[in-house]
């Protein structure tokens, strides 16, 4: 990689044709597309020009617009909204809070009270933004109604109120002193009913793909400096497929892949990419099997359990991803419960023992057992059904793969947690849970103060044990590819990379 001045080197793919007939046509479409590439040199990207992300695109979505997606969930528009617009805090390249439309912002009442101050700000189209206006798209933001996926987390908020033109208190009904990791997630970005953002990135041209430029500070351009940034803080954002968003970096063509996850993992083996390159998260979340089917075999808590039990998840996982750590519990820490995670009762057997255990259930049903495994697309799910299915088998299970979305037994989800409480995790996994469970998780929610709140979430966590509605795997699998002239990139808990915060700043 060369820096800014200096002479760019070639370089020369080494692909070879490694797929075998059972390849999916996706592994072995990428592995032709990297064989014919290898018969070209290719330039690697200097710190010139703008900086080019790729982000992997999980759902179609039109090419070539510039309003803001207000509702989506995938990689692409999350990454977009993210950069249009932004909330009154957001994250910073560690996943650490920093200023967004708050220049400053104080925590009262040990987290019962967040009072905000806002930065001088303009929409996208250069008018001034103030809390009078910054008010009712909270308000809406938080509204069970407005289809927010984290509007469940925020119902402590009692009150979102003006308390001068540039100064916000949001009042809470119950104490939450982490309140500002949901306020910095994309969903919570301040966009107004004409969707205009305040930035740190505008469209300059609407492509496809999109062409981004920094909106300049108004408190750091001088009077007599006209603020216009170099080419190389413009961001060029485009969606697309894995293979392509693979290929594409694999030919020195993009600074940046967005959105790797463990069933696009596989699609690396393809191609060589030096392993500097390859960025894994330590992402905080939940990656399992809800149990959504409680009827027949699976209404009973002792057969939901010794299924969970029945999987070696170290086996599962090395055929996906090495070092990919395993886990039998839902919570990863003691987060802010006030006691250790549960850990399930079979978790001192050997899997032997615990296979014995399912299989002796499972003929004690005296009927044939099928599961239907709801899964996503790609070559790393395929992978997990096989490690799936061999296992039910062997205990006796008949396994049936669905789509994701269709009505299944088990169902995979794959969630980084928005933020760090156990809440959020027993809740995520709670998808359906019996009534006990319910019922001691939404005592956590309802709890007046934070150490009856911890009590709560305890004996929640001990509740959702005891119900086994979800199998815990693995932490989420998130993943990137990034050059080195992007000094700033950090990989962290939360999975989440700013374009604004990519090349280090240079004076």
């Amino acid at each position: 990689m060369r820096g800014r001045g200096e002479t760019g080197r070639r370089c020369r793919l080494k692909i070879g044709f490694l797929w075998s007939a059972g390849s999916s046509p996706a592994v072995r479409t990428i592995a032709l597309g990297a064989a014919l590439l290898a018969t070209t040199a290719c330039e690697r990207h200097a710190d010139h020009g703008a900086v080019v992300v790729s982000t992997i695109q999980s759902a179609p979505s039109p090419t070539g617009s510039t309003r803001l997606p207000l509702t989506e969930s995938d990689t692409p528009h999350r990454v977009l909204r993210d950069a249009l617009a932004q909330g009154l805090v957001r994250f910073d390249a560690n996943g650490q809070i920093e200023q967004g439309l708050a220049e400053r912002w104080i925590v009262i009442d040990e987290g019962g009270s967040f009072i905000f101050r806002l930065r001088e700000a303009k929409w996208n189209d250069g008018t001034p933004v103030t809390a009078e206006q910054v008010v009712p798209i909270l308000r809406r933001l938080v509204s069970p109604r407005s289809g927010n996926p984290l509007a469940p987390f925020l119902t402590a908020i009692d009150e979102i109120v003006v308390m001068t033109p540039q100064v916000i208190e949001i009042r809470l009904s119950r104490p939450r002193p982490d309140l500002l990791k949901l306020f910095a997630q994309p969903e919570m970005a301040i966009v107004d009913r004409g969707r205009r953002g305040t930035g740190p990135f505008r469209i300059i041209r609407s492509g496809p793909p999109p062409l981004l430029r920094p909106i300049p500070d108004p408190r750091r351009a001088e009077p007599e400096d006209d603020a216009t940034p170099a080419p190389e803080d413009d961001v060029r954002l485009i969606a697309e497929s894995p293979g392509r968003a693979i290929l594409r970096f694999a030919r020195g063509q993009s600074d940046l892949l967005l959105g790797g996850r463990f069933e696009t993992w596989p699609l690396l083996d393809s191609v060589q990419i030096n392993q500097t390159a390859i960025r894994v998260d330590p992402a905080a979340g939940l990656f399992g099997l809800s149990i959504v089917n409680r009827d027949g075999f699976l209404g009973d808590a002792a057969n939901r359990q010794a299924l969970s039990a029945a999987f070696d998840r170290a086996a599962m996982l090395a055929a996906i991803a090495p070092n990919w750590d395993a886990t039998d519990r839902v919570l990863p820490d003691t987060l802010d419960s006030d006691a250790p995670p549960q850990i399930p009762g079979w978790a001192l057997l050997n899997v032997d023992e615990r296979r014995s255990g399912a299989r002796a259930r499972v003929a004690a049903w005296g009927q044939p057992v099928r599961l239907r495994i709801a899964l996503p697309q790609g070559p790393g799910a395929n992978l997990l059904y096989g490690q799936i299915g061999a296992t039910l088998l062997a205990v006796g299970i008949t396994p049936e793969r669905v789509a994701l979305d269709a009505p299944a037994d088990l169902r995979l989800i794959d969630a980084v947690a928005p933020y760090d409480s156990a809440r959020w995790y027993l809740a995520t996994a709670c998808a359906p849970c019996g009534e006990a469970a319910m019922a001691a998780i939404e005592q956590a929610r309802l709890a007046p103060t934070l150490a009856g709140r911890s009590a709560a979430i305890a004996a929640a966590d001990a509740a959702v044990n005891a119900d086994t509605p979800f199998i815990p795997i693995a932490r989420p699998l998130r993943w990137s590819l990034a050059t080195a002239r992007l000094r700033q990139f950090q990989t962290n808990a939360r999975a989440w990379h700013p374009l604004n915060r990519l090349r280090a700043v240079t004076n």
